[in-house]
């Protein structure tokens, strides 16, 4: 029975951590220079413009991470390429 939990355990572990970088794959969105990216708020717009509803948007390891409610009403965590706002991933 104990083996069986360790077992579990260590499955979903993995699964999270993989989970975690499934939308841009653990690499950043771009690697053109900071000076060349839209803004937070330019990125936010382009992406309500696609129907989402932006709650929290942030820029980290060369990607836009927003967070959002999609048009079914789901909560999606959205990558995006901070030179374009073209969407490179999502959980």
């Amino acid at each position: 029975m104990r083996k069986i939990t360790i077992i579990a355990a260590t499955a979903a572990l993995l699964v999270a951590a993989a989970t975690a970088h499934a939308g841009s794959l653990g690499r950043p969105c771009t690697a053109a220079p900071q000076t060349s990216w839209l803004s937070i708020e330019q990125l936010q717009s382009k992406i309500e413009a696609q129907g989402y509803k932006v709650q929290k948007a942030k820029l980290k390891n060369a990607c836009g991470e927003l967070y959002t409610i999609d048009k079914s009403g789901s909560r999606v965590e959205l990558f995006v390429d901070p030179t374009s706002g073209r969407i490179v991933g999502q959980l």
